[in-house]
């Protein structure tokens, strides 16, 4: 039986962040589809039985159900050892995972969100302080990476999978070209999709609704 069961869908970066540490350090998974736009998340029974915060992802391990990807990687880089910091860099591991949860994969997660999954369009203004914020985000990441090849330094740790959550998703669906504004910053992603195990989000996770149907034409 698998041992770690991620309930996840495709379009989201924050399980993203789980399923590319799992597939990277070569853990025995498998994604556990949720019909996220259906409203599962939002289903009594749902929140009783897996999550009563309502959100993916959850991590089922033997049985044990655990939420936030944030928490969940430092848990899984002390119960596997894979990818976790050094003693002396514990408290800027997490020093980073909270300006990602804050900042950096807040900002461009709402924005994309707003921009690409709404039934309606959202007000420019709106728009507009999302994409700033994010700039802002990416700018101080892009610069700490200019001197180094991942966050913590030489080699790739849990920060780097935190904040990798929704740097792979396409350029029309996020709004943002990293590729070109933002040149350490995509530097840095070409150095993670060459580890092995790496695949972009709609390939290691098909699974859970389709959030792209849902995108305006």
């Amino acid at each position: 039986m698998t041992r770690y069961r991620l309930h996840c869908i495709g379009a989201s970066g924050n399980s993203y962040k789980l399923a590319l540490y799992l597939n990277c350090a070569g853990l025995d998974w498998e994604p556990v589809g949720v019909d996220f736009a259906g409203g599962q998340t939002r289903d009594p029974a749902w929140r009783a039985s897996t999550n009563a915060m309502g959100e993916v992802p959850v991590l089922d391990v033997d049985g044990q159900l655990m939420s936030q990807s944030g928490a969940i990687l430092v848990w899984l880089a002390e119960t596997t050892g894979k990818f976790a910091p050094t003693d002396d860099q514990r408290y800027e591991a997490l020093r980073w995972i909270m300006f990602d949860n804050h900042k950096f994969t807040n900002n461009h997660a709402m924005h994309r969100f707003q921009s690409s999954f709404m039934p309606e369009p959202v007000h420019p203004a709106i728009l507009s302080f999302l994409r700033a914020r994010t700039e802002a985000s990416f700018a101080i990441a892009d610069r700490h990476l200019r001197d180094r090849a991942f966050m913590l330094g030489d080699s790739p740790t849990i920060v780097d999978f935190s904040m990798a959550g929704y740097v792979y998703y396409p350029k029309e669906e996020t709004g943002f070209d990293i590729a070109t504004d933002f040149p350490s910053l995509d530097a840095w992603r070409e150095r993670i999709a060459a580890l092995p195990g790496w695949k972009p989000p709609y390939e290691l996770m098909p699974v859970g609704s389709d959030l792209r149907r849902t995108m305006r034409r």
